[in-house]
Protein backbone atom coordinates (compact mmCIF):
# COMPACT_ATOMS: atom_id res chain seq x y z
CA UNK A 1 0.00 0.00 0.00
CA UNK A 2 3.00 2.16 0.55
CA UNK A 3 4.23 1.75 -2.67
CA UNK A 4 0.71 2.94 -3.68
CA UNK A 5 0.35 5.58 -1.63
CA UNK A 6 4.05 6.86 -2.84
CA UNK A 7 2.65 6.72 -6.49
CA UNK A 8 -0.69 9.31 -5.98
CA UNK A 9 1.33 11.16 -4.07
CA UNK A 10 3.94 11.65 -7.07
CA UNK A 11 1.24 11.83 -9.67
CA UNK A 12 -0.62 14.42 -7.60
CA UNK A 13 2.38 16.88 -6.79
CA UNK A 14 3.69 16.88 -10.56
CA UNK A 15 0.28 17.56 -12.04
CA UNK A 16 -0.47 20.34 -9.67
CA UNK A 17 2.91 21.91 -9.92
CA UNK A 18 2.46 22.15 -13.57
CA UNK A 19 -0.88 23.22 -13.62
CA UNK A 20 -0.15 26.65 -12.84
CA UNK A 21 2.70 27.16 -15.49
CA UNK A 22 -0.04 24.74 -18.55
CA UNK A 23 -2.48 28.22 -17.19
CA UNK A 24 0.05 30.36 -18.47
CA UNK A 25 0.73 28.71 -21.55
CA UNK A 26 -2.76 28.50 -22.59
CA UNK A 27 -3.13 32.11 -22.14
CA UNK A 28 -0.48 32.48 -24.30
CA UNK A 29 -1.30 30.40 -26.88
CA UNK A 30 -5.10 31.42 -26.65
CA UNK A 31 -6.48 28.44 -25.71
CA UNK A 32 -9.58 30.51 -24.30
CA UNK A 33 -12.35 30.09 -26.68
CA UNK A 34 -15.01 32.84 -26.35
CA UNK A 35 -18.54 31.63 -24.03
CA UNK A 36 -20.53 29.39 -25.53
CA UNK A 37 -24.45 29.35 -24.98
CA UNK A 38 -24.28 26.03 -23.09
CA UNK A 39 -21.17 27.26 -20.93
CA UNK A 40 -22.29 28.54 -17.22
CA UNK A 41 -18.94 30.32 -16.58
CA UNK A 42 -19.19 33.94 -16.88
CA UNK A 43 -15.50 34.64 -18.43
CA UNK A 44 -13.43 32.98 -20.70
CA UNK A 45 -10.77 30.59 -19.06
CA UNK A 46 -8.30 28.81 -20.21
CA UNK A 47 -7.94 25.12 -21.28
CA UNK A 48 -5.00 22.39 -21.76
CA UNK A 49 -5.12 21.39 -18.19
CA UNK A 50 -4.88 18.00 -19.47
CA UNK A 51 -1.64 18.87 -20.15
CA UNK A 52 -0.53 19.11 -16.64
CA UNK A 53 -2.47 15.92 -15.48
CA UNK A 54 -0.31 14.26 -18.99
CA UNK A 55 2.61 14.65 -17.13
CA UNK A 56 1.15 13.62 -13.93
CA UNK A 57 0.58 10.00 -15.85
CA UNK A 58 4.19 9.87 -16.92
CA UNK A 59 5.81 10.87 -13.60
CA UNK A 60 3.17 8.35 -12.03
CA UNK A 61 3.85 5.05 -14.37
CA UNK A 62 8.15 6.34 -13.93
CA UNK A 63 8.21 6.67 -10.36
CA UNK A 64 6.18 2.60 -9.90
CA UNK A 65 8.89 1.22 -12.61
CA UNK A 66 11.20 1.86 -10.47
CA UNK A 67 9.84 0.68 -7.32
CA UNK A 68 10.80 -2.76 -6.03
CA UNK A 69 6.93 -4.04 -5.19
CA UNK A 70 5.23 -2.25 -8.24
CA UNK A 71 8.33 -3.01 -10.63
CA UNK A 72 6.96 -6.17 -11.44
CA UNK A 73 3.85 -4.68 -13.09
CA UNK A 74 5.76 -3.77 -15.96
CA UNK A 75 8.02 -7.06 -16.24
CA UNK A 76 5.44 -9.18 -16.27
CA UNK A 77 2.87 -7.76 -18.41
CA UNK A 78 2.72 -4.98 -21.47
CA UNK A 79 -0.37 -3.07 -19.91
CA UNK A 80 1.32 -0.03 -18.52
CA UNK A 81 3.04 0.30 -22.35
CA UNK A 82 -0.36 -0.23 -23.91
CA UNK A 83 -2.34 2.77 -21.78
CA UNK A 84 1.02 4.97 -22.08
CA UNK A 85 0.34 4.69 -25.87
CA UNK A 86 -3.25 4.97 -26.07
CA UNK A 87 -3.11 7.95 -23.65
CA UNK A 88 -0.71 9.89 -25.36
CA UNK A 89 -2.98 9.31 -28.83
CA UNK A 90 -6.12 10.65 -27.04
CA UNK A 91 -4.16 13.09 -25.25
CA UNK A 92 -2.59 14.50 -28.43
CA UNK A 93 -5.88 14.66 -30.31
CA UNK A 94 -6.95 16.38 -27.02
CA UNK A 95 -4.85 19.20 -27.38
CA UNK A 96 -5.23 19.83 -30.65
CA UNK A 97 -9.05 19.87 -29.79
CA UNK A 98 -8.72 22.51 -27.49
CA UNK A 99 -7.12 24.75 -29.64
CA UNK A 100 -8.57 24.06 -32.94
CA UNK A 101 -11.70 23.01 -32.38
CA UNK A 102 -11.61 20.13 -34.33
CA UNK A 103 -14.53 17.88 -36.04
CA UNK A 104 -16.71 15.16 -33.27
CA UNK A 105 -16.45 12.53 -36.24
CA UNK A 106 -12.50 12.95 -35.62
CA UNK A 107 -12.18 12.86 -32.09
CA UNK A 108 -14.46 9.63 -32.23
CA UNK A 109 -12.20 8.35 -34.78
CA UNK A 110 -9.41 8.99 -32.68
CA UNK A 111 -10.97 7.46 -29.76
CA UNK A 112 -11.60 4.30 -31.85
CA UNK A 113 -7.89 4.54 -33.02
CA UNK A 114 -6.78 4.67 -29.12
CA UNK A 115 -8.35 1.74 -28.08
CA UNK A 116 -7.37 -0.44 -31.03
CA UNK A 117 -3.39 0.76 -29.70
CA UNK A 118 -4.10 -1.03 -26.45
CA UNK A 119 -6.16 -4.07 -27.64
CA UNK A 120 -2.80 -4.59 -30.41
CA UNK A 121 -0.66 -4.71 -27.63
CA UNK A 122 -2.37 -6.88 -24.84
CA UNK A 123 -4.66 -4.92 -23.28
CA UNK A 124 -8.18 -6.52 -24.15
CA UNK A 125 -11.17 -8.26 -22.38
CA UNK A 126 -10.80 -12.35 -23.18
CA UNK A 127 -13.65 -13.13 -20.99
CA UNK A 128 -16.91 -12.38 -19.59
CA UNK A 129 -18.70 -14.34 -16.19
CA UNK A 130 -22.29 -14.59 -17.24
CA UNK A 131 -25.09 -15.80 -14.93
CA UNK A 132 -26.32 -18.86 -15.76
CA UNK A 133 -24.46 -20.04 -17.77
CA UNK A 134 -20.86 -19.52 -16.93
CA UNK A 135 -17.46 -17.99 -17.82
CA UNK A 136 -17.45 -17.15 -21.77
CA UNK A 137 -14.38 -17.04 -23.64
CA UNK A 138 -14.24 -14.17 -26.34
CA UNK A 139 -12.80 -14.29 -29.67
CA UNK A 140 -10.45 -12.11 -30.59
CA UNK A 141 -12.91 -10.34 -32.80
CA UNK A 142 -15.50 -10.41 -30.13
CA UNK A 143 -13.21 -8.93 -27.68
CA UNK A 144 -11.39 -6.37 -29.86
CA UNK A 145 -14.79 -4.82 -30.74
CA UNK A 146 -16.22 -4.79 -26.59
CA UNK A 147 -12.86 -3.46 -25.66
CA UNK A 148 -13.26 -0.32 -28.20
CA UNK A 149 -16.86 0.01 -26.91
CA UNK A 150 -16.35 0.14 -23.66
CA UNK A 151 -13.12 2.56 -24.05
CA UNK A 152 -15.76 4.79 -26.58
CA UNK A 153 -18.31 5.11 -24.24
CA UNK A 154 -16.52 5.78 -21.10
CA UNK A 155 -14.66 8.21 -22.77
CA UNK A 156 -17.77 9.96 -24.26
CA UNK A 157 -19.63 9.58 -20.45
CA UNK A 158 -16.74 11.25 -18.77
CA UNK A 159 -16.61 14.28 -21.84
CA UNK A 160 -20.43 15.15 -21.41
CA UNK A 161 -19.64 14.98 -17.57
CA UNK A 162 -17.50 17.59 -17.73
CA UNK A 163 -19.73 20.58 -17.56
CA UNK A 164 -19.29 22.45 -14.14
CA UNK A 165 -16.29 23.35 -12.20
CA UNK A 166 -14.51 20.39 -10.51
CA UNK A 167 -17.27 17.62 -11.18
CA UNK A 168 -15.53 15.56 -14.13
CA UNK A 169 -12.32 15.17 -11.89
CA UNK A 170 -13.83 14.77 -8.81
CA UNK A 171 -16.57 11.85 -10.58
CA UNK A 172 -13.96 10.14 -11.93
CA UNK A 173 -11.89 10.76 -9.09
CA UNK A 174 -14.69 8.89 -6.42
CA UNK A 175 -14.99 6.18 -9.33
CA UNK A 176 -11.24 5.52 -9.43
CA UNK A 177 -11.21 5.39 -5.63
CA UNK A 178 -14.00 2.42 -5.33
CA UNK A 179 -12.33 0.72 -8.64
CA UNK A 180 -8.50 0.75 -6.61
CA UNK A 181 -9.74 -1.09 -3.01
CA UNK A 182 -11.98 -3.52 -5.30
CA UNK A 183 -8.70 -4.54 -7.48
CA UNK A 184 -6.01 -3.65 -4.61
CA UNK A 185 -8.39 -6.48 -3.04
CA UNK A 186 -8.19 -8.63 -5.68
CA UNK A 187 -4.01 -8.44 -5.76
CA UNK A 188 -3.37 -9.31 -1.98
CA UNK A 189 -6.54 -10.30 -0.94
CA UNK A 190 -6.45 -13.37 -3.02
CA UNK A 191 -3.31 -13.12 -4.69
CA UNK A 192 -3.91 -12.45 -7.84
CA UNK A 193 -1.11 -10.88 -9.60
CA UNK A 194 -3.52 -10.39 -13.00
CA UNK A 195 -5.01 -7.97 -10.90
CA UNK A 196 -2.16 -5.60 -10.08
CA UNK A 197 -2.10 -3.32 -13.45
CA UNK A 198 -5.88 -2.28 -12.86
CA UNK A 199 -4.77 -1.06 -9.16
CA UNK A 200 -1.58 0.75 -10.29
CA UNK A 201 -3.41 2.52 -13.06
CA UNK A 202 -6.49 3.67 -10.62
CA UNK A 203 -3.80 5.00 -8.01
CA UNK A 204 -2.18 6.90 -10.53
CA UNK A 205 -6.01 8.17 -11.88
CA UNK A 206 -6.78 9.06 -8.87
CA UNK A 207 -3.43 11.47 -8.54
CA UNK A 208 -4.37 13.17 -11.36
CA UNK A 209 -7.71 14.04 -10.72
CA UNK A 210 -6.70 15.16 -6.77
CA UNK A 211 -3.49 17.28 -8.36
CA UNK A 212 -5.83 19.14 -10.54
CA UNK A 213 -8.82 19.76 -8.27
CA UNK A 214 -7.66 22.85 -6.25
CA UNK A 215 -7.25 24.67 -9.78
CA UNK A 216 -10.51 23.23 -10.76
CA UNK A 217 -12.82 23.88 -8.14
CA UNK A 218 -15.44 26.60 -8.67
CA UNK A 219 -14.63 28.90 -9.58
CA UNK A 220 -12.44 27.59 -12.07
CA UNK A 221 -9.01 28.75 -13.12
CA UNK A 222 -8.21 26.22 -15.54
CA UNK A 223 -10.29 24.13 -17.22
CA UNK A 224 -8.90 19.98 -18.55
CA UNK A 225 -10.52 20.24 -21.48
CA UNK A 226 -10.78 17.07 -24.06
CA UNK A 227 -7.70 16.66 -23.29
CA UNK A 228 -8.03 16.01 -19.66
CA UNK A 229 -11.41 14.60 -19.92
CA UNK A 230 -10.73 12.36 -23.30
CA UNK A 231 -7.73 11.40 -20.95
CA UNK A 232 -8.86 10.14 -17.54
CA UNK A 233 -11.90 8.56 -19.25
CA UNK A 234 -9.67 6.41 -21.26
CA UNK A 235 -7.23 5.47 -18.17
CA UNK A 236 -10.68 4.59 -16.25
CA UNK A 237 -11.66 1.92 -19.32
CA UNK A 238 -8.34 0.60 -19.16
CA UNK A 239 -8.65 -0.13 -15.64
CA UNK A 240 -11.89 -1.71 -15.90
CA UNK A 241 -10.47 -3.67 -19.24
CA UNK A 242 -7.45 -5.37 -17.52
CA UNK A 243 -9.27 -5.89 -14.24
CA UNK A 244 -12.05 -7.63 -16.79
CA UNK A 245 -9.84 -9.35 -19.31
CA UNK A 246 -6.79 -10.62 -17.72
CA UNK A 247 -8.52 -11.71 -13.99
CA UNK A 248 -9.53 -15.07 -14.78
CA UNK A 249 -12.79 -15.68 -12.80
CA UNK A 250 -12.00 -19.47 -11.73
CA UNK A 251 -8.66 -18.56 -10.24
CA UNK A 252 -11.06 -16.99 -7.21
CA UNK A 253 -12.51 -20.60 -6.31
CA UNK A 254 -14.88 -19.46 -3.90
CA UNK A 255 -17.65 -22.06 -4.41
CA UNK A 256 -17.46 -25.29 -5.26
CA UNK A 257 -19.52 -27.24 -7.68
CA UNK A 258 -20.19 -26.74 -11.59
CA UNK A 259 -18.70 -23.46 -13.44
CA UNK A 260 -21.88 -22.36 -14.08
CA UNK A 261 -23.43 -23.17 -10.55
CA UNK A 262 -19.95 -21.15 -9.24
CA UNK A 263 -20.67 -18.15 -11.37
CA UNK A 264 -23.98 -17.45 -10.43
CA UNK A 265 -23.54 -18.13 -6.88
CA UNK A 266 -20.39 -15.77 -6.76
CA UNK A 267 -22.38 -12.94 -9.05
CA UNK A 268 -22.20 -9.82 -6.14
CA UNK A 269 -18.52 -10.46 -6.24
CA UNK A 270 -18.32 -10.30 -10.32
CA UNK A 271 -20.00 -7.51 -10.46
CA UNK A 272 -17.57 -4.62 -10.76
CA UNK A 273 -15.85 -7.45 -13.40
CA UNK A 274 -19.31 -7.69 -15.73
CA UNK A 275 -20.71 -4.05 -15.05
CA UNK A 276 -17.73 -2.01 -14.81
CA UNK A 277 -20.01 0.93 -16.25
CA UNK A 278 -21.81 0.91 -12.92
CA UNK A 279 -18.99 2.79 -11.18
CA UNK A 280 -19.66 5.71 -13.87
CA UNK A 281 -23.50 5.59 -13.67
CA UNK A 282 -24.29 8.41 -13.59
CA UNK A 283 -21.58 9.96 -16.47
CA UNK A 284 -23.50 7.22 -18.38
CA UNK A 285 -27.14 7.65 -17.66
CA UNK A 286 -26.03 11.56 -19.22
CA UNK A 287 -24.26 10.65 -21.79
CA UNK A 288 -27.50 7.66 -22.76
CA UNK A 289 -29.81 10.63 -22.41
CA UNK A 290 -28.10 13.21 -23.88
CA UNK A 291 -28.63 10.87 -27.25
CA UNK A 292 -31.75 10.01 -26.77
CA UNK A 293 -32.24 13.35 -26.26
CA UNK A 294 -31.21 14.84 -29.69
CA UNK A 295 -32.07 12.36 -31.89
CA UNK A 296 -35.62 12.46 -30.83
CA UNK A 297 -35.02 16.52 -31.45
CA UNK A 298 -33.85 15.67 -34.96
CA UNK A 299 -30.20 16.71 -33.83
CA UNK A 300 -26.83 14.94 -34.22
CA UNK A 301 -25.75 13.32 -30.87
CA UNK A 302 -22.93 15.52 -31.10
CA UNK A 303 -24.46 18.44 -31.23
CA UNK A 304 -24.09 20.50 -27.84
CA UNK A 305 -26.67 21.65 -25.52
CA UNK A 306 -28.24 22.83 -22.25
CA UNK A 307 -29.58 19.63 -21.21
CA UNK A 308 -27.33 17.84 -19.34
CA UNK A 309 -28.12 16.54 -15.61
CA UNK A 310 -25.55 19.42 -13.84
CA UNK A 311 -27.45 21.57 -16.25
CA UNK A 312 -30.77 20.91 -14.39
CA UNK A 313 -29.60 20.76 -11.15
CA UNK A 314 -28.55 24.69 -12.08
CA UNK A 315 -32.46 25.54 -13.52
CA UNK A 316 -34.04 24.11 -10.50
CA UNK A 317 -32.38 26.47 -8.37
CA UNK A 318 -29.10 24.95 -6.86
CA UNK A 319 -26.07 26.94 -6.70
CA UNK A 320 -22.85 26.05 -8.54
CA UNK A 321 -21.11 24.33 -5.59
CA UNK A 322 -24.34 22.69 -4.51
CA UNK A 323 -25.03 21.07 -7.71
CA UNK A 324 -21.29 19.69 -8.15
CA UNK A 325 -21.28 18.18 -4.46
CA UNK A 326 -24.79 16.38 -5.45
CA UNK A 327 -23.28 14.42 -8.49
CA UNK A 328 -20.38 13.54 -6.23
CA UNK A 329 -22.97 12.20 -3.77
CA UNK A 330 -24.52 10.06 -6.20
CA UNK A 331 -21.57 8.66 -7.93
CA UNK A 332 -20.21 7.65 -4.45
CA UNK A 333 -23.16 6.44 -3.54
CA UNK A 334 -23.52 3.98 -6.68
CA UNK A 335 -19.80 3.57 -6.92
CA UNK A 336 -19.41 2.09 -3.09
CA UNK A 337 -22.53 0.68 -2.71
CA UNK A 338 -21.44 -1.91 -5.54
CA UNK A 339 -18.38 -2.00 -4.63
CA UNK A 340 -19.54 -3.62 -0.39
CA UNK A 341 -22.66 -5.47 -2.57
CA UNK A 342 -19.78 -7.25 -3.90
CA UNK A 343 -17.78 -7.84 -0.81
CA UNK A 344 -21.12 -8.41 1.50
CA UNK A 345 -23.68 -9.55 -0.58
CA UNK A 346 -25.56 -11.11 2.13
CA UNK A 347 -25.86 -8.28 4.40
CA UNK A 348 -29.08 -6.47 4.70
CA UNK A 349 -27.77 -3.74 5.91
CA UNK A 350 -26.08 -2.66 2.88
CA UNK A 351 -29.19 -2.74 0.98
CA UNK A 352 -30.77 -0.86 4.02
CA UNK A 353 -27.61 2.05 4.12
CA UNK A 354 -27.73 2.32 0.52
CA UNK A 355 -32.04 2.79 0.72
CA UNK A 356 -31.71 5.43 3.44
CA UNK A 357 -28.77 7.68 1.68
CA UNK A 358 -30.82 7.26 -1.49
CA UNK A 359 -33.62 9.28 0.50
CA UNK A 360 -30.54 11.56 1.80
CA UNK A 361 -30.22 12.37 -2.14
CA UNK A 362 -33.72 12.70 -2.64
CA UNK A 363 -34.25 15.43 0.03
CA UNK A 364 -30.86 17.09 -1.11
CA UNK A 365 -32.78 17.18 -4.63
CA UNK A 366 -35.30 18.91 -4.05
CA UNK A 367 -34.39 21.37 -1.53
CA UNK A 368 -34.69 24.41 -3.98
CA UNK A 369 -38.60 23.34 -3.74
CA UNK A 370 -38.62 24.26 -0.58
CA UNK A 371 -36.81 26.74 1.97
CA UNK A 372 -35.48 25.05 5.17
CA UNK A 373 -35.23 27.42 8.25
CA UNK A 374 -32.67 26.58 10.79
CA UNK A 375 -33.97 26.80 14.14
CA UNK A 376 -32.90 30.35 15.94
CA UNK A 377 -30.21 29.24 18.04
CA UNK A 378 -28.38 27.31 15.02
CA UNK A 379 -28.76 30.69 13.28
CA UNK A 380 -25.28 31.65 13.84
CA UNK A 381 -23.72 28.90 12.08
CA UNK A 382 -25.97 28.22 9.32
CA UNK A 383 -25.88 30.36 5.81
CA UNK A 384 -27.99 33.66 5.52
CA UNK A 385 -30.41 31.68 3.59
CA UNK A 386 -31.57 29.72 6.16
CA UNK A 387 -31.72 31.97 8.97
CA UNK A 388 -35.30 33.05 10.06
CA UNK A 389 -36.93 36.34 9.00
CA UNK A 390 -37.77 37.98 11.65
CA UNK A 391 -40.21 41.46 12.45
CA UNK A 392 -37.92 44.40 11.23
CA UNK A 393 -36.85 46.75 13.84
CA UNK A 394 -39.79 49.89 14.88
CA UNK A 395 -37.10 52.41 12.86
CA UNK A 396 -37.18 50.49 9.70
CA UNK A 397 -40.42 49.39 9.87
CA UNK A 398 -41.57 53.19 9.41
CA UNK A 399 -38.89 54.21 7.17
CA UNK A 400 -40.03 54.94 3.50
CA UNK A 401 -38.43 52.03 1.31
CA UNK A 402 -35.15 52.54 -0.75
CA UNK A 403 -36.60 52.99 -4.40
CA UNK A 404 -36.08 49.87 -6.66
CA UNK A 405 -32.78 49.84 -8.48
CA UNK A 406 -33.23 50.53 -12.19
CA UNK A 407 -32.73 47.44 -14.42
CA UNK A 408 -33.04 48.90 -17.84
CA UNK A 409 -29.15 48.73 -19.07
CA UNK A 410 -29.72 52.36 -20.72
CA UNK A 411 -31.06 53.91 -17.27
CA UNK A 412 -27.96 52.42 -15.61
CA UNK A 413 -25.27 55.30 -14.07
CA UNK A 414 -22.10 54.48 -13.06
CA UNK A 415 -21.47 54.91 -9.26
CA UNK A 416 -18.60 56.36 -8.05
CA UNK A 417 -16.21 54.97 -5.86
CA UNK A 418 -17.04 56.47 -2.11
CA UNK A 419 -20.84 56.51 -2.52
CA UNK A 420 -22.79 53.87 -0.75
CA UNK A 421 -25.52 51.62 -1.73
CA UNK A 422 -28.58 53.83 -0.41
CA UNK A 423 -27.05 57.12 -2.62
CA UNK A 424 -26.48 55.30 -5.52
CA UNK A 425 -30.19 54.44 -5.51
CA UNK A 426 -31.02 58.06 -4.80
CA UNK A 427 -29.09 59.06 -7.17
CA UNK A 428 -30.71 56.66 -10.05
CA UNK A 429 -34.38 57.41 -9.54
CA UNK A 430 -33.94 61.17 -9.76
CA UNK A 431 -31.59 60.75 -12.91
CA UNK A 432 -34.85 58.64 -14.01
CA UNK A 433 -37.05 61.04 -12.53
CA UNK A 434 -35.41 63.95 -14.95
CA UNK A 435 -35.10 61.55 -17.92
CA UNK A 436 -38.49 61.26 -17.78
CA UNK A 437 -39.47 64.93 -17.02
CA UNK A 438 -37.07 65.70 -20.20
CA UNK A 439 -35.11 67.58 -17.71
CA UNK A 440 -31.00 67.16 -18.76
CA UNK A 441 -28.66 65.60 -16.12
Amino acid sequence: MRDYLLTLCVTAAVTYLLTGPVRKFAIATGAMPEIRARDVHREPTPRLGGIAMFFGLCAGLLVAAHLQNLGSVFELSNEPRALLSGAALIWLIGVLDDKFELDALIKLGAQMISAGVMVAQGLTILWLPIPGVGVVSLTPGQGTLLTVALVVLTINAVNFVDGLDGLAAGMVCIAATAFFLYAYRLWYGYTIEAAAPATLFTAILMGMCLGFLPHNMHPARIFMGDSGSMLIGLILAASAISITGQVDPDVLKLFEGSTREATHAALPVFIPLVLPLTIIAIPMADLVLAIVRRTWKGQSPFAADRGHLHHRLLEIGHSHSRAVLIMYFWSALIAFGTLAYSVHSTSMWIVLGVVALSAIGLVLLLMPRFTPRAPRWAESVVPPRYRRRGPAPAAEADAEPFPEPVTDEDERVPVPAGINGATAIGNRARFTDRRKAGTPG
